[in-house]
């Protein structure tokens, strides 16, 4: 079956989650900031991910934006910034205005100009998602921006990957998942979509079940991938 429906998981994927610490570290009011901000971005991502998979195994499920700031608390303290409360909120208030990486604009558009569905996938709440949508620029080129919060779990819960077929009416092998989460790549191979792994970091792979289908360093051969 030929792929009709190209879905994206946002942070990481389409958004670069480490932009906040990156620019807050160029800001003269954060000094302390600038040896260690690529640390920080790191453990704030890991114990984010980290979270949602306690809080989906725990059933004790909660917005995304909760999440966010339990795993930037964690980070913060991990790496001894913990005592700058404007910091805190800077980093917090940055999250909402990130960037989307360079190939992202061009990439989405190819898609809709082969007559594809576009659409984000994410654990992010509806309201952070519109956030990064709108300073991204990149509305115009998304048909849909699915959010966990509908269904109550994180993912890898097959009930997140539900919504795509739910929205979309489309079977699961006409779906290219797209996802920087070697983890939500595979698992999602494991649902059915036909997948690729941004792996931008060149990490691992998971040791899990099933493999992304394809692996990348970045967006830019997705149109080609997908048939566009």
């Amino acid at each position: 079956m030929a792929i009709t429906t190209c879905v994206f998981d946002a942070y990481g994927t389409l958004f670069d989650v480490s932009a906040a610490a990156r620019q807050a570290s160029q800001e003269p009011a954060f000094p302390d900031l600038k040896d260690r901000w690529g640390d920080l971005a790191n453990q704030w991502r890991l114990k984010q991910l980290q979270y949602t998979w306690l809080r989906a195994v725990a059933d004790a499920h909660t917005d995304f934006w909760e999440v966010t700031q339990n795993g930037l608390d964690w980070a913060l303290e991990a790496t001894g910034l913990d005592g700058d409360a404007a910091l805190r909120q800077r980093l917090l208030d940055l999250y909402w205005e990130l960037q989307a990486y360079p190939e992202v604009p061009a990439m989405l558009a190819a898609l809709k100009a082969a007559g594809l569905n576009t659409a984000i996938l994410s654990n992010g709440s509806p309201e952070m998602l519109a956030g990064a949508v709108q300073s991204a620029g990149i509305g115009a080129v998304l048909d849909d921006v699915l959010s966990v919060q509908s269904v109550g779990i994180f993912k890898p819960d097959a009930r997140v990957y539900d919504l795509v077929g739910a929205r979309f009416g489309c079977g699961k092998d006409e779906v290219l998942f797209v996802s920087s989460n070697g983890w939500d790549a595979a698992c999602a191979t494991g649902y059915g979509f036909a997948t690729a792994w941004v792996n931008r970091a060149g990490e691992p792979l998971d040791r899990l079940p099933w493999t992304p289908a394809t692996i990348l360093s970045d967006l830019t051969t997705i149109p080609h991938i997908a048939g566009a």
